[in-house]
């Protein structure tokens, strides 16, 4: 059975853990090396550390300190310089809605773990966030970093003055809904049927102030040469499809190769280099998203069904209990 992917993020992800964790009555460098993350890390931004990594570190330092809204803190002094080359591209895109499909295409530069995607209804859009394949344990405050920076980047392009519709997380709420009121303001949702941010569509199609096109486009260049040296991202790219599809009831194969316009075979070659069968990868996709909706929201086993695939509630709790060994009822309990 192939191993989980080890998926990578720019040490620039944790620019300020060491001051927030010594504010919380923390000991930074002890807790970054309980992980395994080396101190010097955090001086060279662009160096690669383990996302499993950061997010135990993260669960951690919320599980020691008592404090809820670890994820959020950090995000709070976040600025699309933190993105690090790829924001000389993005400052210079003439609308919000550019510099997002900019983001998305090259976010494998910045975190290998993350999910983003563009969806539209009418004159509402969602951006949406999740985690690929997060290791065993919540992911929450990965999620509430992830969504808190993306908030702070569109209120940095948009203007103090811009607000979301609504700002969504999967899991349960806070005790303390001050930090998340404080950064998102009352339109905040939990145990939400997905992680992201609800804007009207219009607010993307805004010209942006000083946006340069032709800077970007040679900015363009340099992160295409940094992403040709990087490695392959085919089965990523089948996991996002999975996420995206799930709720659908139709993650087949083909499906997700219609999705990548390539054929079904294809999807297989590009799994098989890596050890893993399409429903294998489905059935860990599946096992890692069953596993956090029931760990970190209130979400009914049949409410969880629906949001991965299963044509019926009884029809996930026995793929639950034989991937499992026990009930999800059981699990979420002893969890």
């Amino acid at each position: 059975m192939a191993k989980p992917h080890d998926f990578r993020i720019r040490s620039a992800s944790l620019a300020g853990y060491v001051d927030l964790a010594a504010s919380l009555g923390l000991k930074p460098e002890a807790m970054l090396r309980s992980v395994g993350i080396s101190p010097a890390s955090l001086t060279r931004p662009e160096s690669l550390i383990s996302v499993r990594a950061v997010r135990s570190l993260l669960e951690e330092t919320a599980r020691l300190s008592g404090i809820e809204d670890v994820g959020l803190r950090l995000a709070a002094s976040r600025r699309l310089s933190n993105l690090g080359p790829i924001s000389l591209v993005l400052r210079d895109e003439p609308t919000a809605r550019q510099m997002l499909m900019t983001l998305f295409r090259y976010m494998r530069l910045v975190n290998e773990s993350l999910f983003t995607a563009l969806e539209e209804a009418g004159d509402m859009a969602v951006i949406r966030e999740e985690i690929l394949l997060a290791p065993e344990g919540s992911a929450r405050q990965s999620i509430e970093l992830a969504i808190g920076v993306m908030h702070r980047l569109l209120r940095e392009v948009l203007g103090p003055g811009w607000e979301a519709r609504s700002v969504c997380f999967t899991h349960r709420p806070p005790r303390d809904l001050a930090g998340h009121l404080r950064m998102f303001g009352r339109f905040v949702r939990f145990n939400a049927d997905f992680n992201g941010i609800v804007c009207a569509a219009a607010d993307l199609d805004r010209p942006l102030a000083g946006a340069d096109p032709a800077m970007a486009r040679m900015a363009l260049t340099y992160l295409d040469h940094l992403r040709a040296d990087s490695k392959k991202d085919d089965s990523r790219k089948i996991r996002q499809i999975i996420i995206a599809l799930l709720p659908s009831g139709r993650c087949t194969a083909e499906a997700v190769a219609n999705h990548l316009g390539i054929d079904r075979r294809t999807v297989h070659r590009y799994l098989s280099t890596e050890g893993l069968t399409f429903n294998t990868l489905l059935a860990q996709v599946r096992a890692d998203l069953a596993s956090r909706h029931l760990r970190d929201s209130d979400r009914s086993a049949g409410e969880i069904a629906d949001l991965l695939g299963f044509a019926s509630a009884s029809a996930f709790a026995r793929w639950f209990r034989q991937k499992f060994g026990v009930t999800a009822s059981s699990w979420r309990r002893l969890g």
